[in-house]
């Protein structure tokens, strides 16, 4: 399948909560962000194309004081997990501003699973 993406997906160590913003129903908890939108993993399915606004429980993050950030979506994709009792929900960001961008930045710079292994030092036994 052909990627579209324009920003890489970065697979989170956090998993903040997701809420539905106008009706408090938890969606699911982020799995991964992008500038673009995010992919939650959810209990329910929710219907493609659907909009509504999320707001986003962010982690504790250096020289950002905001606890939420609140995101018009469009459901772009739902689909089961690998654990068959979940969902992957891809949500489409429809509008976000400067200061949403630095947060969202800011939550990928802190949190984003790396997957390279860091550089240790030799064990005595191989050197």
């Amino acid at each position: 399948m052909h990627e579209r993406r324009k920003h890489p997906r970065k697979d989170l160590m956090s998993y903040s909560q997701v809420f539905d913003l106008y009706n408090g129903k938890l969606i699911g908890y982020l799995g991964d962000l992008t500038q673009m939108g995010a992919m939650v993993i959810g209990e329910d399915p929710m219907e493609v194309d659907t909009t509504l606004t999320i707001s986003i429980q962010l982690p504790e993050l250096p020289k950002i004081k905001a606890t939420r950030v609140a995101l018009p979506v469009r459901v772009a994709y739902c689909h089961k997990d690998v654990s068959p009792e979940y969902f992957n929900i891809g949500l489409q960001f429809k509008l976000v501003t400067d200061h949403q961008k630095t947060v969202i930045d800011a939550v990928i710079k802190n949190y984003e699973f790396r997957r390279s292994a860091p550089e240790y030092p030799p064990h005595p036994t191989e050197l």
